[in-house]
């Protein structure tokens, strides 16, 4: 990988993060009575997006908005502009790792470029009533959140759960509401999440629109996969892996980057390779990367943007496959499926590479790879402590399959699989290692405790449904 070209400048990103950063200030003391920073903020808003086509209608939201008079329809143009801004930036800082990686970008018109099909959505009412709450909480601000505002939300998201086609949106919203819940009063808090609240407004205010979340177009491939590693999510109660892979076309096309995850809701009890027994019994694939085996898939849903809709019966163990063997043979020329448009956004980077023959060292704290005189920070924390990937090891290796991300205004690593040489030999550590299973003592033990923790939890909700 060219290290260098990573640290090339872009040419209007950070004008367009300095519009988004402004504007996000701005709902922090809300719209209901904006002062002059905050009529300041909206209209340079505006003016980032003048030469696109959404000037006209972001224009005139921001004049409503800076008179303290916007409606929903500005609100969600100026949320619409908020998500242009970012997704621009999202685009070339995709464009500089393609270059910086040597690997061919999606052309233009290919399968996951364009937006989603736009079909009638139901619960239209309920889809207003959530957009209505959001309005109310732009107006409000951050600081003017308290308990009876943020409740508004829960008959909505009530409503919306048992509705398969708005339980993401209804998810989205719950989750929102109970951070804000958790944070009230608004007008105490020592810091606010300034840039994920209005990540949050925005996303869910724009998926309030009918039509925008549509359908997922999918088509079955049928071919090789060739995992490259396993990104573990975590969360209190839930958890998730999601396999990145390169997937070889059975009818010799192009081969192209691919991802599989599947997830699971946990009690906070299950930890470390525990959460293993969650996930494993969901998806087979989970066992061909902790033995290092590709995977035959036949007619496998796969959707425009690359996400491998997982079933267990259209998929077979296939030969052994070195995930770092794939990555040096193919992960070049491996073609990227272009991101829906409401999911273009910076923290959503997480672009599969091979770094090999750098030097690892700390570095104010924290480590970097020096790849020929650049640095490039490498996110240890993001390493699970479901597999045997340490930070050691990482400082260790002179090879990594990783995700390059982009946060807080630079480039990121997050290890996936790391090589170093023990006694002339090359030794690999994987972060999903144990997803099928290990004989490492400390894994062993965390699976021991998961079993027991689940035995007991499965007894206990026994018992409540006997009642």
């Amino acid at each position: 990988m060219r290290g260098d070209l990573l640290s090339d400048p872009i040419e209007g990103l950070d004008e367009a993060l300095a519009a988004v950063d402004a504007f996000d200030e701005a709902l922090v003391a809300g719209l209901l009575r904006p002062g002059p920073a905050q009529a300041a903020a909206v209209a340079g808003l505006a003016e980032a997006v003048a030469g696109t086509p959404l000037a006209a209608r972001v224009a005139e939201a921001a004049g409503r908005a800076s008179a303290g008079a916007a409606g929903e329809d500005h609100f969600v143009a100026l949320a619409a502009a908020r998500c242009a801004l970012l997704g621009s930036v999202h685009d070339a800082l995709t464009r500089q790792i393609d270059e910086a990686v040597g690997r061919p970008a999606a052309e233009d018109g290919a399968e996951g470029s364009g937006p989603a099909s736009a079909v009638a959505d139901p619960g239209t009412n309920l889809l207003a009533a959530a957009r209505s709450w959001l309005c109310d909480l732009a107006r409000g601000g951050w600081r003017g959140i308290d308990h009876e505002l943020v409740a508004g939300a829960a008959p909505v998201v009530s409503a919306m759960l048992p509705d398969p086609g708005l339980r993401r949106r209804a998810t989205l919203l719950d989750g929102f509401a109970a951070e804000l819940a958790a944070s009230c009063p608004g007008a105490t808090l020592e810091r606010v999440p300034v840039r994920r609240w209005a990540d949050l407004w925005s996303r869910a205010l724009l998926l309030t629109v009918p039509g925008s979340a549509g359908d997922r177009p999918v088509a079955p491939v049928t071919g090789r996969l060739l995992p490259l590693g396993v990104d573990v999510q975590e969360h209190a109660t839930a958890v998730q892996a999601q396999v990145h892979a390169v997937f070889e076309p059975a009818d010799g096309g192009a081969p192209r980057l691919v991802r599989a995850g599947v997830s699971a809701p946990k009690p906070d009890t299950v930890v470390g390779a525990g959460l293993w027994q969650l996930l494993r019994p969901r998806m087979s694939l989970l066992g061909a990367v902790s033995e290092g085996r590709s995977m035959e898939l036949d007619a496998m849903p796969v959707t425009a943007e690359g996400d491998l809709i997982w079933d267990d019966e259209r998929a077979r163990p296939g030969e052994p496959a070195d995930a770092f063997a794939t990555a040096r043979v193919m992960l070049s020329t491996a073609t990227a499926a272009r991101v829906a448009p409401l999911d273009r956004h910076p923290v959503r980077i997480a672009v599969p590479v091979l770094l090999e023959g750098y030097a690892a060292r700390s570095e104010e704290g924290r480590l970097v790879f020096d790849l020929a005189g650049q640095l490039l920070a490498v996110d240890t924390d993001r390493a699970p402590a479901a597999g045997p990937l340490t930070p050691e090891a990482v400082a260790a290796s002179h090879s990594c399959v990783g995700l390059l991300r982009w946060d807080a205004g630079e480039f990121l690593l997050q290890p996936l699989a790391v090589e170093a040489t023990v006694r002339k030999k090359a030794v690999a550590a994987h972060a999903g290692a144990w997803a099928g299973g290990t004989t490492d003592k400390a894994g062993v033990r965390a699976e021991k405790a998961a079993t027991d923790a689940v035995a007991v939890l499965r007894e206990r909700a026994g018992r409540l449904l006997r009642k």
